[in-house]
């Protein structure tokens, strides 16, 4: 809520503000798209190089605007161990940070834990820090007391009173998604209010003054097309994608359409590829049984050898049943012998690295990718059928084969990143 405040803000000063995500996550981006009136990129320490987050760097910071990169979890918190971490990106790129911090159990000690932080790791730039959830005007005089003591290189940037009003809904995979919150922009404007009157913001824009432009090298594309013309499953059903996926896919000459399968549109006829990303098809599962344009028009795909790929959500879609929390069951498409259930919860979640068992649009056998998992979604039956990619996690451990393909249909739960890395 604090960096989309500043996003709010920033803009509303007349400003550009850029604005980029930490880690793999698809439900933030969209919310610090809207508050920044601009598309989110992700960065990524553990599935990017090096070369390619420098580079997405140089576009964030570059002449006429100013890029507000959001971390995930704690700062030191990666992959493994702090491998992949918010930090790691702030000293690959050199940006200062500013550290966001949960005051509302706790008075001095606050300054303790801004001091383990500052002292964690050498030559990370904490540039300030701002406390949230501050109890009132005595609660902050005392937090900013004990920094003065503790840690006066470090300046407090703001206290944010707790509120509310400022709360974002939740569900199993995170946030509320931002195209279903029914009153987004009187949040983000209440957010920017906030971060208006409690948040030194002239001293954040010194600070990301002080951030290298680097150089402005366009990042490879991340992955393959999956063909010339590929037909994009997008609603809310289907909303998880990568905007550097897309973008790489647009500059290596794909064309792109996008259709919603909860409207019971079809792929568009001329595509070569149809992709169904990930989202919440689990919540919509009666819809999309019922949506026969959508389903005849994957069958026609198929049928016509075009290649349709799904990606966990869009996977689950691709099998032949989804059972829903109630424990209904409902038919989906069919073209793999996959049976998934939602009732049957089980918590999937982490880093993959993926090799690719077969040649297919995505590259040739034995190709590597980097990837996540992050479902409640249970495979109930899986097979027969070829499997799609050897996987391990983070830290190389072998977690076996995953996925299926059948001709030209494929899928897997695997949130694909890039395959620049491995």
């Amino acid at each position: 809520v604090v960096t989309l405040g500043l996003l709010r803000r920033l803009a509303r000063r007349g400003l550009v503000p850029r604005p980029a995500k930490a880690g793999p996550d698809y439900i933030d981006p969209a919310f610090l798209g809207e508050a920044a009136g601009a598309a989110c990129v992700n960065l990524d320490a553990f599935a990017q190089s090096p070369e390619t987050i420098a580079g997405l760097g140089a576009r964030l910071a570059a002449p006429g605007g100013i890029g507000v990169l959001e971390g995930v979890m704690g700062l030191f918190d990666g992959a493994e161990a702090e491998r992949g971490s918010t930090a790691d990106l702030a000293q690959i790129l050199g940006w200062p940070v500013v550290l966001v911090v949960d005051a509302s159990a706790q008075g001095a000690s606050a300054a303790a834990v801004v001091e383990g932080f500052h002292r964690h790791r050498a030559g990370l730039p904490l540039a300030g820090v701002v406390f949230n959830r501050v109890g009132g005007a005595r609660h902050a005089e005392l937090l900013r007391d004990a920094m003065t003591r503790a840690l006066p290189e470090v300046p407090v940037l703001g206290a944010i009173p707790r509120d509310p009003a400022l709360e974002i809904p939740e569900r199993h995979l995170g946030l509320v998604q931002a195209s279903e919150h029914a009153a987004l922009a009187k949040f983000l404007d209440a957010a920017a209010d906030a971060i208006e009157k409690n948040v030194d913001t002239s001293a954040i824009l010194e600070i990301a003054a002080r951030a290298p432009t680097g150089s402005m090298a366009g990042p490879p594309p991340p992955l393959a097309p999956l063909g010339q013309r590929i037909a994009i499953a997008a609603d809310v059903a289907f909303a998880f994608t990568y905007a550097l996926v897309l973008e790489g896919w647009r500059a290596a000459g794909a064309e792109l359409s996008f259709f919603s399968p909860l409207a019971d549109a079809p792929p568009e006829a001329s595509a070569d590829a149809v992709y169904l990303p990930g989202g919440y098809p689990e919540l919509h599962a009666g819809r999309l049984a019922g949506a026969t344009r959508f389903m005849d028009g994957l069958h026609r795909a198929a049928s016509a050898g075009t290649v349709v790929f799904g990606e966990c959500g869009g996977y689950m879609v691709l099998g032949e049943g989804l059972t829903d929390a109630d424990g209904r069951r409902h038919r989906m498409a069919g073209l793999l012998a996959l049976e998934t259930s939602f009732a049957e919860r089980r918590f999937h979640l982490g880093y993959r690295r993926a090799k690719a068992l077969a040649a297919s649009p995505l590259g040739p056998a034995g190709s590597t990718f980097a990837g996540h998992e992050f479902h409640y979604a249970s495979v109930v039956g899986e097979g027969p059928g070829a499997p799609l990619f050897e996987t391990a996690d983070a830290s190389g451990r072998l977690l076996g084969t995953t996925g299926l393909r059948v001709g030209a249909v494929m899928g897997s739960f695997v949130h694909l990143i890039s395959r620049d890395r491995l």
